[in-house]
């Protein structure tokens, strides 16, 4: 039986990971593999992604679309061999990845067969300002979607969602467009009822050349951090940042995680799990337009956060 794929697209910060915890919290009793892809060395979406086990598989240091094809097709291969098969595979990709090159290599014809291509979403922050569409990797996530997912309006002002709409029909895209306040839309909406229906072809559009854009830089550190300096580096940082974000204790909630998340010059805090042993206490990471952030800039601010022994 084809197991289907949804794919999960959306530019850097779009509320991509929020999405999908909510299709796995409320699987209502289907099998969801989900796999998850960021761009850096620490694969920290992996880490917020719900229930994180057998059923999520880390694939990291990369984009998906280019270095990692060999990873995602033979990841696939992995899932649809277990013996207790999921029922649908959920792909997040990174939010500097051009789905296009994704759909290319899923319409294997192999793949296709087995895990054919179900639906395409685009989850757009629904605060983005409109002349970012005219952004190529932003025309490419929105060109290949079915289903266009509106974050954040939680978030932004009133009118936001209506603009957004505005500014998608702009574009000529045909997806559908709907609103997915706190990340939650209904599965239905995104899964089959049934698999037994011949998978769609699809277009992906040409190919377009490889173009490194965004560098990460990845900090971690073995002693737990002082929230009122870290506070101050993220506004320092905060004009350079496309996006960060970590896991990290801080000597004013000891034995407990926060969840850093850093995105459209918004910065949020919110509790996490306990630290587990064996790894750093603070493990956090950085997007930047190439060059516009050294390692030494960043280090030293960083290092400053970290509270005294």
């Amino acid at each position: 039986m084809p197991v289907p794929v949804l794919l999960v697209t959306g530019f850097l910060g779009a509320g991509k990971t929020t999405v999908v915890n909510h299709l796995l919290a409320n699987a209502e009793g289907r099998r969801i593999a989900a796999i998850v892809n960021d761009f850096g060395a620490i694969n920290i979406d992996a880490e917020l992604i719900a229930g994180a086990s057998d059923g999520v598989v880390s694939l990291a240091n990369g984009c998906i679309c280019c270095s990692l094809e060999g990873d995602l097709l033979r990841t696939l291969s992995v899932l649809l061999r277990r013996d207790s098969k999921p029922d649908y595979i959920v792909i997040e990709t990174s939010g500097v990845a051009d789905p296009g090159d994704v759909v290319r290599n899923l319409m294997d014809p192999v793949i296709l067969r087995e895990a054919p291509l179900e639906t395409v979403l685009c989850v757009m922050d629904s605060a983005t300002p409109r002349a970012a569409l005219d952004d190529a990797l932003m025309r490419s996530q929105l060109r290949v979607a079915d289903i266009v997912a509106l974050s954040k309006l939680d978030l932004a002002d009133e009118g936001a969602g209506v603009r957004m709409r505005e500014a998608i029909r702009a574009q000529r895209v045909p997806a559908v467009v709907v609103d997915a306040k706190h990340g939650e839309l209904p599965a239905a909406l995104l899964f089959p009822a049934t698999t037994d229906r011949a998978p769609a072809l699809r277009e992906p559009g040409p190919k377009r050349p490889a173009e490194e854009r965004f560098e990460t830089l990845s900090w971690t550190s073995d002693r737990p951090l002082s929230l009122p300096r870290l506070q101050q580096a993220i506004g320092r940082l905060a004009p350079k940042l496309a996006r960060a974000k970590g896991l990290f204790e801080t000597v004013e909630q000891p034995g407990r995680l926060m969840v850093f998340q850093f995105a459209g010059g918004r910065a949020t805090l919110a509790p996490g799990e306990p630290p587990s042993e064996g790894v750093p206490r603070a493990r956090i990471v950085f997007i930047a337009e190439l060059g516009v952030l050294s390692k030494a800039e960043l280090d030293a601010l960083m290092d400053g956060c970290v509270a005294s022994a």
